[in-house]
């Protein structure tokens, strides 16, 4: 029964990993793009797929660590407790962000969000979460050789639009769209899209 219900959730895993990848690219638009043209509408839209977004990325990542599970073990485990802490900080940085674009406060702030500081789990803890399923899974030949080296690079990406959001603060600089675009534009969607279409092939 319980490999029964282990090879079910594969059926909720891979459309999971498809809807996480729509989540991020249509939060990508709307903080970079919607935003531009309407502030209120564009934060509202990006706090929406912030959120809803980090409840299906974790859904994926559970997905991922169950097929990874037997040959990684513990590290498959950490792995995935990183990446379930990143998805909870984007789902309560997302619910954050909708609450205020909603409600406006009366004071607008420049102090970081208590519950995810710059991005620290969003972008950091996720970052770190991502590079170490992309190293199992390059071990695991069940998976694209080529579907782990994206996940390098966007674990790569993550920590770096975390440190560039910490050090430099302005999120309209140069040093920190640059790879947040090509993060939230090509990369992030483009790996939970094509890492959908490998949870769908039994293992």
């Amino acid at each position: 029964m319980h490999r029964v219900m282990i090879a079910s959730y594969r059926h909720t895993a891979y459309p999971s990993a498809w809807l996480a990848g729509a989540c991020g690219l249509l939060y990508s638009v709307s903080f970079v793009l919607i935003a531009r043209a309407s502030p209120g509408l564009g934060a509202g839209l990006s706090g929406l797929f912030l959120l809803t977004g980090g409840v299906f990325g974790a859904s994926a990542l559970l997905g991922l660590y169950i097929r990874l599970e037997p040959a990684g073990g513990g590290y498959a485990l950490w792995a995935l407790v990183f990446g379930l802490a990143g998805a909870l900080a984007a789902t309560l940085h997302g619910g954050y962000d909708l609450a205020n674009a909603i409600h406006p406060p009366d004071q607008a702030s420049s102090l970081p969000s208590a519950i995810d500081p710059r991005g620290l789990g969003t972008f950091g803890i996720a970052g770190i979460a991502t590079l170490a399923f992309a190293y199992l899974m390059g071990q695991d030949a069940s998976f694209p050789r080529n579907l782990s080296y994206l996940g390098y690079l966007s674990g790569a990406l993550l920590i770096v639009i975390y440190l560039a959001r910490l050090i430099i603060l302005s999120a309209t600089s140069p040093l920190v769209l640059l790879p947040a675009a090509i993060e939230g534009f090509i990369v992030n969607p483009a790996w939970y899209v094509w890492l959908g279409f490998a949870l769908r092939r039994p293992a």
